[in-house]
């Protein structure tokens, strides 16, 4: 009975909790670098994105007021003041004078100060220094706290990722270079395929069927065995420097697949309908236009998907084609590996960027998601 048509498949549940932990594993990294990108780097330093919403312990390095503060109070020098404002209830646990002992001291407790004086942090933050002698230098005393402090989120690093021009951090120039590589890299292989997939579809002509098979062929070619030879092809003709060059390349490396991908479809379109048009007197022209091209259209969103995905997140072809040492067309992809390199320890910003880069993808996937699997089926049945 198990094989009836009709009746569930034994193992149906299975699936169904294959791409429940296919979802949850993607989600979760997602949703964790969106909650990061809009905290601050002593939330982040201080605890996992999952506890974002509750307060969190974390080691803070404070000033006290500078010496010109000071008053003389009988024959104390004084400096009174409060570590973290007026404005923000944050309670001490512990804090300390040295870098080597940050918990040395009880909320309430004196310490001495290696210039001289006493320091008393009290667990608000109020703080007192005392000396028999005037207090000397520019800054005020270090003083190292460990407090409990409440959630935190802020849109400064998006202000300081996409509007702030002169920050070393902005993206905003990484993420015009980028659309200006993807959106040509995505229209030109979809244009040259359409008209080829056609051809190989439904024109007859001699050596079609080796043309076939070459693109089949053509699939299994590795990338990284075509870089240097493309890319000398490119300087010799003096295109390999700019964005030209970038978008020929994505545009010879897609067109295998644009091209199997459409012709398949094309080929699963009803016969009737052509022979049909071909009888009323449509030339080839008016019959891939005005039928095949909207009715081929699922299988064009779905390369689109393909084509704009790799396009977006590539860093080989850009690093290999689009030369540049100004850094004037930089993708977002090599801008988030130059942040890496020169500014790993900001987490936020690299939470930010990376959410940022992988914002675009996201929104194309789900506006053309439901021609995905419609594209990808094209030719599987009759």
């Amino acid at each position: 009975m198990n094989n009836i048509a009709g009746t569930k498949p034994a193992l149906r549940w299975v699936v169904h909790a294959s791409v429940v932990f296919l979802v949850v594993l993607w989600v979760i990294p997602t949703l964790g670098l969106l909650i990061s990108s809009f905290r601050t780097a002593d939330q982040i330093s201080g605890s996992g994105w999952w506890r974002s919403l509750f307060p969190s312990e974390q080691n803070l390095t404070l000033r006290s007021a500078a010496p010109d503060t000071q008053v003389l109070e009988g024959e104390l020098y004084v400096i009174e003041g409060q570590l973290f404002g007026d404005d923000e209830p944050i309670t001490i646990s512990k804090w300390g004078i040295s870098a080597r002992d940050v918990g040395a001291f009880a909320p309430g407790e004196t310490a001495e100060l290696r210039r001289g004086g006493t320091i008393t942090v009290d667990a608000d933050g109020n703080y007192r220094m005392e000396n028999s002698e005037e207090f000397s230098g520019k800054r005020g005393a270090r003083v190292f706290v460990t407090a409990e402090l409440p959630p935190e989120f802020t849109l400064d690093n998006y202000k300081k990722i996409l509007l702030d021009q002169s920050s070393t951090d902005s993206m905003a120039k990484a993420f015009f270079n980028t659309l200006t590589v993807t959106i040509p890299a995505t229209i030109i292989p979809i244009l040259v395929a359409a008209f080829a997939a056609y051809a190989l579809a439904w024109m007859e002509f001699p050596g079609r069927a080796l043309l076939i098979a070459a693109v089949v062929g053509l699939l299994v070619v590795p990338l990284q065995l075509a870089l240097i030879p493309l890319l000398k092809f490119h300087l010799n003709i003096g295109i390999g420097k700019g964005y030209l060059g970038v978008w020929l390349a994505h545009t010879g490396f897609g067109m295998p697949l644009a091209i199997y991908l459409l012709r398949n479809y094309m080929a699963g379109l009803p016969r009737d309908l052509i022979e049909n048009a071909r009888v009323d007197g449509a030339t080839e022209f008016q019959i891939f236009t005005k039928l095949i091209l909207p009715l081929s259209f699922p299988a064009l969103a779905s390369f689109a998907i393909f084509q704009f995905l790799w396009t977006w997140n590539d860093l080989l072809v850009a690093k290999v084609f689009l030369i540049d040492a100004t850094g004037q067309t930089t993708v977002m992809t090599n801008r988030i590996v130059e942040l890496l390199g020169t500014r790993g320890g900001n987490w936020e910003i690299l939470a930010t960027a990376a959410f940022v880069s992988i914002f675009v993808p996201l929104v194309v996937f789900f506006a053309m998601q439901k021609y995905l699997v419609r594209g990808l089926l094209a030719g599987s049945v009759k």
